[in-house]
């Protein structure tokens, strides 16, 4: 097959990312006879390939995390199976759905910059491989593209520091103990696994909702879709810097982090400062921790009144609510480490990310560059951004929830190309017979996956 050459490309729809927002977006576009293309730098899926640490498995069960219109292959996907895929079968899994829907991508393409053209439609697009004019761009680039870690971070020591997104396994670490900032998934997950291989670890663990992995015979997953929580519009006022506490490794668990420290690790209270090698702590420790059993317990009872009013036959599940004694790091919390005296050779910031769209010259971003959006269709005609936290709702995030949010956008596009023909038409119609009307613009075929 001929490559498709990008230079002096014109297209109607340039879908920037080829991750599962992107894969989502091209499926609903072709569905509705819209000409697209969508450019990755990397490959499919990238980030899930080299992104992330080696044993992580996805966060959602086989049967719930996935598009319509695919199974998983590598795992029992029925529903009440409730197995978790690893990080190379969903890469595959994006890769093979691509494949299905013959899907326009073209990786290896970094998007350098995108302007709004002055007196014509749509944008200039520069690129790593030419000029592209493209009448709509959809950035589908999602939300983990700058790992984030916090001003605080000791600038001199003799500690090795890394990013949740560069840890691969406990061997990459020197020896000794290890500090591991934020216990949301990822930090929770990371530091699981190295107290499994023998480190000595420090959790300092910050404001988090703590969800069972299961209740009564159904995962979590299932019982936020049957209660409702997963179409919430908003986070709760409050809650911006709350992180999720949920795991699927080793089969999938609840999350408790006294039975961490009572296997050995010690959990210290939200990072405050680093100062000629002590790191501090906030007294907020035994807070966090109820806070998280508060979470817990709401869901918990939210779930026993849907199985009453609806009279299901499930089997009462009394472990759900035995809280884990205190430990001893609990009740007489660290409030400082010398990291030096406790043996700390590594530190690991599971701190989350921040977006990037310093590509996209457009007026579309607010103060802070967040983008100003509804339902991701932005205040800047003809932009849109998809794969964000809480785009639409609380399942935005999620695989599932990123398909849904992409038809959601994807027919926002397909109206406004009727609108567009109806003015290229109307135009037509009334120009005078000695007056050429202005042509309507041509799209080139788009090229396939590679």
């Amino acid at each position: 097959m001929t490559e498709l050459t990008l230079d002096n490309l014109h297209i109607d729809t340039l879908v920037v990312g080829a991750g599962q927002a992107g894969v989502a977006m091209s499926e609903h576009l072709g569905k509705l006879g819209v000409p697209h293309l969508v450019l990755e730098r990397h490959r499919i899926a990238e980030a899930w390939r080299t992104a992330r640490w080696d044993s992580l498995v996805a966060n959602g069960p086989a049967w719930h995390d996935r598009f319509p219109g695919l199974t998983f292959d590598a795992v029992d996907a029925r529903i009440g199976a409730d197995d978790f895929p690893s990080k190379e079968s969903v890469a595959i899994y994006f890769e093979a759905y691509a494949r299905q829907i013959d899907a326009p991508i073209r990786t290896g393409v970094d998007v350098h910059r995108v302007t709004r053209n002055e007196g014509s439609l749509g944008f200039t697009v520069e690129t790593s491989q030419g000029v592209i004019v493209a009448n709509r761009v959809v950035a589908a680039t999602g939300p983990f593209q700058h790992p984030v870690i916090p001003a605080i971070a000791p600038r001199n020591g003799s500690q090795r520091q890394l990013h949740s997104s560069e840890y691969r396994h406990p061997e990459q670490l020197p020896d000794g103990a290890v500090l591991v900032v934020g216990a949301g998934s990822s930090g929770v997950q990371i530091a699981d696994e190295l107290l499994r291989a023998g480190k000595r670890v420090y959790l300092s663990v910050g404001p988090h909702d703590r969800p069972p992995r299961t209740y009564r015979g159904r995962d979590f997953c299932w019982w936020l879709g049957v209660l409702g929580k997963w179409d919430a519009e908003a986070m709760q006022p409050g809650t911006e810097h709350v992180t999720i506490a949920v795991s699927g490794a080793r089969g999938g668990r609840t999350v408790d982090f006294r039975e961490l420290a009572h296997r050995g690790m010690t959990l210290v209270g939200r990072t405050q400062t680093f100062d000629d090698g002590v790191a501090t702590f906030g007294p907020d420790l035994a807070d966090n921790l109820a806070r998280g059993d508060e979470n817990l317990r709401a869901l918990l009872d939210d779930a026993d009144a849907y199985i009453a009013h609806n009279g299901l036959d499930l089997p009462e599940d009394p472990d759900a609510r035995r809280i884990t004694p205190d430990p001893e790091c609990v009740t007489q919390p660290l409030r400082e480490l010398d990291l030096e005296a406790a043996g700390v050779s590594a530190i690991v910031w599971a701190t989350g990310f921040k977006v990037d769209y310093s590509w996209l010259d457009v007026d579309a971003f607010d103060a802070d560059g967040k983008p100003h959006h509804q339902r991701g269709i932005s205040t800047e005609p003809g932009v849109y951004f998809l794969g964000l936290p809480w785009l639409s709702r609380r399942g935005s995030s999620f695989i599932w929830g990123v398909w849904h949010d992409a038809k959601h956008i994807a027919d926002h596009i397909a109206t406004q190309r009727r609108y567009l023909d109806y003015h290229l038409q109307a135009q037509s119609t009334t120009a005078p017979r000695d007056t050429a009307a202005t042509p309507p613009p041509t799209y080139s075929a788009s090229a396939r996956a590679e």
